[in-house]
């Protein structure tokens, strides 16, 4: 088969437009010739199912960034992506097609055939190439870096103006190509042979209904097989038995962050924002960009002024010059940008590369765009809740309170029961209660893989969400793992789930005798109670199940703890705090008479036990303590029971560590117990040297987790000595730094506002009591 990579006055053939996926410079090259040659036909390098998408490209909701995605049917993970930018050749090539009324077609292995090879993967087809073309081009030329001389020979050139013949860089290029085709053979990518035979195939059928005039548009390492002299017997030969599977094709979104190399993607560039920058400039691209970058920094509350932009583009074009190099790069921008605006710090260049050079866009396709019906559903629902995917990272929060602010949560909820993680539950800013839901979201392209292979359990979110806890309830193996799946059907509002979810748990917790098992579960369960009064959801069914664990907890719990290693005994106080928490939210759910009182016996037999680790006895001393069953004299004697001569240092340590270490107070309850302080001073003065060293780790864990006005009093009330700390609670003389006793009058000065503040009041009335 004879082609060119020439100009118009080339040998006769198609024109072979060699190409950087994702280069501007190689976009304007290409709409350059496309408006001189003005061909019959254009093919771009692509899969030839696509071709039937391709008229959306010419729609007015088409924005790149965009993607065709294509993924097998029977298997929706396995999928691969193209991604095509605005500056993208192959996108130029398809616009200016559609533009001009010439057909455009898409040439390469057939997706049915490339997705059967391979599990997952970002073409834009260089991704896996054994060998970088551009860098052992850069390297002959004496570059140590391809991004450099490729925005040398090619972005400069073509920004200003390029050659008076538009085809003669793609000449050049295809010559170049040719001798690295006969040095490196397929460069470490054997598909390629499959490929290029199948482009060819393609490339005579499109000859045979157009003649020559024909511009086919594709990476610039294919063009010397493309022009190669072969059979078609022979090219037949190498698709021949290939495997095949049944795929479904579609435009999505893209990002400019996905185009970006660091992402993984193996046609990526180092910067996408960039070159969309130098694409989509009209005149003056450096003064440009330097007025974008000012106007991010003073968004970021940087003091940047016009006389910052000025010199920073003459800095620019001063480094080019010095370093010979035809037009200012982005190397020599960025040095000027963190000379002038960041002056010398890498922080703030850190944001100008997120946010400028790589870029957080997100492209955008019209709703005709073939889509699994899930994906459909999806997108009513984030129209309806005013929930557009973004691909910058973004805080959420949400008051359940609001109906719509609950059905976000809801389809949230959903949404990451079926695997499609869109966003990520973060601690609240502001407020703890369970009326509010903060919210870390991020879309990703990906996650439209994620919903096609969810597409296999409903046409809707709901009814998927619905199926695919039902399926998980009913195959779940782990008390612990169907406990959570309760949890997530609450809060995603699957009311049609639960009595499935709920049955499974029934079993699995009357089947599972292991007390640990059922104590990692109970806390969720008694979360679930909670959410379901926020949520207007039914629990009684759950409340029972709640119940009947927590009475097997408190039976098997005791026995559980004693006898256990250091790392055994943090896993039994973690559970042990868990399920302190849940008796006490199952207390206020459900009522269960009688259960605060029995957990708190399991606590106190805990406390007292010998056998028992010390870090777990220390901390159900605490939680005692803080609940007001017991008395202080009694939490001193426990402690000072813990910290005999007689004890293990060891043990001790983690006695401490249990009690004061880890809780919200637990550094002030020794600020202000004198007689605790006095123990742990003693004990701590007490410990022989030969086992100092053993336990100080332990020790040093639990007091640097206290705030440091709380370490620094600590360590002054144990310098004066004893009575220090009582003598300010019981009204006695004021150590230095601190008031002679309570001030009674000042304190309830504060109490209209607390209430306020605390709503036991309302505005302007006067606090009772």
């Amino acid at each position: 088969m004879t082609a060119r990579a020439g100009g118009p006055t080339a040998p006769g053939g198609p024109l072979l437009l060699g190409v950087r996926h994702h280069g501007p410079g190689s976009a304007r090259a290409v709409l350059a010739v496309l408006e001189s040659v003005r061909p019959a036909a254009v093919l771009v390098e692509g899969p030839p199912e696509a071709d039937v998408l391709l008229p959306l490209a010419a729609h007015t909701r088409m924005r790149p960034p965009v993607a065709l995605l294509a993924h097998a049917v029977d298997d929706p993970g396995r999928a691969a992506f193209w991604p095509m930018a605005d500056f993208s050749p192959e996108w130029v090539a398809i616009r200016w097609a559609s533009a001009h009324g010439v057909p455009v077609r898409f040439v390469d292995l057939p997706v049915a055939h490339s997705l059967a090879l391979t599990e997952q993967r970002e073409d834009g087809p260089e991704a896996g190439r054994g060998i970088d073309p551009i860098g052992i081009l850069a390297g002959a030329a004496g570059y140590d870096d391809p991004e450099r001389w490729w925005e040398d020979v090619v972005e400069h050139r073509a920004a200003g103006g390029g050659p008076a013949d538009p085809c003669a860089p793609f000449a050049a290029l295809a010559e170049a190509m040719t001798a690295l085709r006969e040095a490196y053979g397929d460069g470490g990518h054997p598909q390629d042979a499959v490929r290029e035979a199948a482009m060819r195939l393609q490339l005579r059928t499109a000859r045979k209904e157009f003649g020559d005039d024909i511009a086919v548009v594709c990476g610039a390492w294919h063009v010397p097989a493309l022009g190669a002299r072969t059979t078609v017997a022979a090219d037949r030969a190498l698709l021949k038995g290939m495997p095949k599977v049944k795929a479904e094709l579609t435009w999505v979104p893209w990002t400019h962050r996905r185009l970006a190399r660091h992402s993984g993607y193996g046609a990526g560039i180092e910067s996408p924002g960039w070159y969309g920058h130098l694409f989509g400039a009209q005149d003056r691209p450096v003064e440009r960009w330097m007025t974008k970058v000012a106007g991010l920094l003073r968004d970021a509350d940087r003091a940047v002024s016009p006389a910052h932009v000025i010199e920073a583009v003459r800095l620019a074009g001063t480094l080019a010059a010095l370093r010979d190099r035809p037009a200012v790069g982005l190397a020599e921008a960025t040095d000027a940008v963190r000379a002038v605006m960041c002056e010398g710090s890498d922080v703030p260049m850190a944001l100008v590369r997120d946010r400028l050079v790589v870029g957080e866009i997100l492209g955008e396709v019209p709703e005709t765009a073939p889509a699994v019906p899930l994906q459909r559903d999806l997108d009513r629902h984030q129209r309806t809740l005013r929930l557009r995917p973004e691909a910058e990272r973004r805080e959420l929060d949400l008051d359940l309170r609001k109906d719509t602010d609950a059905a976000r949560s809801r389809l949230l909820h959903r949404l990451r029961l079926l695997g499609v993680d869109w966003g990520e539950t973060v601690a609240g800013r502001g407020s703890t209660g369970t009326f509010r839901e903060s919210w870390r979201l991020r879309w990703e392209p990906e996650l439209f893989v994620r919903i096609a292979e969810a597409g296999v359990w409903g046409t809707t979110v709901l009814g998927a969400a619905t199926a695919r806890a039902e399926s998980e309830a009913v195959s779940g193996s782990s008390l612990a793992g169907v406990t959570a799946l309760a949890e997530h059907c609450l809060l995603a509002g699957l009311p049609e789930a639960l009595p499935v979810v709920m049955r499974a748990l029934t079993d699995r917790a009357a089947l599972d005798a292991d007390v640990g098992h059922l104590a990692d579960a109970l806390p969720a369960l008694a979360r679930s109670l909670r959410y379901g009064d926020v949520r207007s959801t039914g629990t009684a069914a759950l409340g029972e199940v709640a119940v009947g664990l927590a009475e097997r907890v408190c039976v098997g719990l005791p026995p559980a703890c004693t006898g256990l290693d250091a790392d055994a005994a943090a896993e039994a106080r973690r559970r042990m705090e868990g399920v302190h928490t849940a008796v006490g939210l199952l207390a206020d759910a459900v009522g269960a008479d009688g259960l605060p009182e029995r957990w708190a016996g399991v606590l106190r037999k805990l406390s007292a036990r010998d056998a028992v680790a010390g870090a777990v006895r220390g901390r159900a001393t605490r939680l005692l303590l803080d609940d007001g069953r017991l008395a202080e004299s009694e939490a001193a004697r426990l402690m000072g029971l813990a910290l005999s001569r007689g004890a293990a240092p060891p043990d001790a340590a983690g006695w401490i560590e249990g009690f004061v270490g880890g809780a919200a107070g637990g550094g002030l309850l020794l600020v202000h117990d004198d007689r605790l302080l006095g123990l742990v001073d003693t004990w701590l003065t007490g410990i022989p040297a030969d086992t100092f060293t053993d336990v100080l780790p332990l020790l040093r864990r639990t007091f640097s987790a206290y705030e440091p006005g709380v370490r620094r009093t600590l360590g002054e009330l144990v310098r004066r000595g004893p009575g220090s700390a009582g003598a300010r609670d019981e009204g006695g003389p004021a150590a230095p730094g601190f008031g002679g006793g309570l001030d009674e009058e000042r304190a309830d000065a504060v109490m209209p506002v607390l209430r306020m503040l605390l709503g036991l009041d309302t505005p302007g009335k006067e606090a009772a009591g």
